[in-house]
């Protein structure tokens, strides 16, 4: 049953019954006395639907040290290999075709941001919004809300699942990304009431937001295939104008400007990460032109591809 709390359209959040699917893989990572992550990929079964979710709570409590505030997002529809290989070079299958050991799988991330952190993000102590009454602890009972999850919100989680870094520059990574989806994330509960009608109003259908969830999907598969967007709709069955601006209020960018991003990032990691050549990385992006390939990469990276070559 929910309950309303001082907090304006706030309603206490049910938890989610995903504990119970196969675990994959756990991370956690933590700055003491600021922020904890912890993310958990899970397999889905053929028959589940995940749909994207986002939930803000607010933890009170009279003692100071076991207040909180935790952000939690499930997001779906991505497919990674069943198979141990983790590379797709050393797959035995053909990179281009259609992968048969892909599974479905479903990420949740958990932040939990300390009352210390949170206080010293306030500048002015007169200030009375309910902004800084949420970051001082001055609600005095637990609540939750949802959060919609935004293109820009979306973005920054997708950055925080696939970034490159390891070791110390992976920490500056994460920390810097929690940061700024705390940031997106309380923007957002001020805006919320005037997003909750989408900007396109077939968007309002789950079966129409699916459409353009699995188009971006398509997208990724074909990293190595280019895929027009004429194509593009017919797959989703969705026409061509919905589908451009239902990509755009989604996930905040273009479908051209999404796939041509998936592309040389993906070039960067096997040029960098895995040594291959300006000419392979080319021909395995479909690119039928080592030039065309290198002015592409270095319009997005600012570099030559030959440039992260490993000497």
């Amino acid at each position: 049953m929910t309950k309303k709390t001082e907090f304006p359209g706030v309603l206490i959040a049910e938890k989610s019954g995903f504990d119970d699917l196969p675990l994959i893989f756990s991370k956690r990572k933590d700055i003491p006395g600021s922020w904890h992550l912890e993310i958990h990929r899970r397999k889905v079964l053929s028959t589940m639907s995940v749909n994207d979710q986002g939930t803000l709570s607010y933890h009170y409590d009279k003692e100071q040290d076991k207040r909180y505030l935790s952000l939690s997002f499930c997001v779906g529809g991505r497919t990674y290999c069943s198979e141990s290989v983790v590379n797709c070079e050393e797959c035995k299958l053909n990179p281009n075709a259609q992968c048969v050991e892909q599974t479905g799988t479903m990420d949740e991330l958990n932040f939990r941001f300390e009352p210390v952190h949170l206080n010293n993000l306030i500048k002015s102590e007169n200030n009375n919004s309910e902004l800084n009454a949420l970051l001082k602890f001055k609600y005095q009972h637990s609540f939750s809300r949802p959060v919609l999850i935004n293109g820009r919100i979306r973005h920054t989680i997708d950055s925080i699942l696939n970034h490159r870094y390891a070791d110390a520059v992976e920490n500056i990574f994460i920390n810097a990304q929690t940061q700024i989806l705390l940031l997106y994330t309380l923007e957002s509960m001020n805006t919320m009431q005037e997003e909750e009608v989408p900007a396109c109003k077939f968007l309002a259908y789950h079966e129409e937001r699916e459409k353009i969830i699995n188009a971006r999907e398509i997208l990724l598969q074909h990293i190595g295939d280019p895929i027009t967007i004429k194509e593009l709709s017919r797959k989703v069955a969705i026409n061509e104008c919905y589908l451009k601006k239902g990509f755009k209020v989604m996930f905040g960018t273009t479908i051209f400007d999404f796939y041509q991003d998936q592309r040389m990032e993906h070039a960067r990691y096997l040029l960098y990460e895995k040594g291959r050549s300006v000419s392979e990385v080319s021909a395995m992006l479909g690119y039928s032109s080592i030039s065309h390939f290198s002015t592409a990469f270095k319009k997005h990276t600012g570099l030559k591809p030959c440039e992260l070559l490993v000497k």
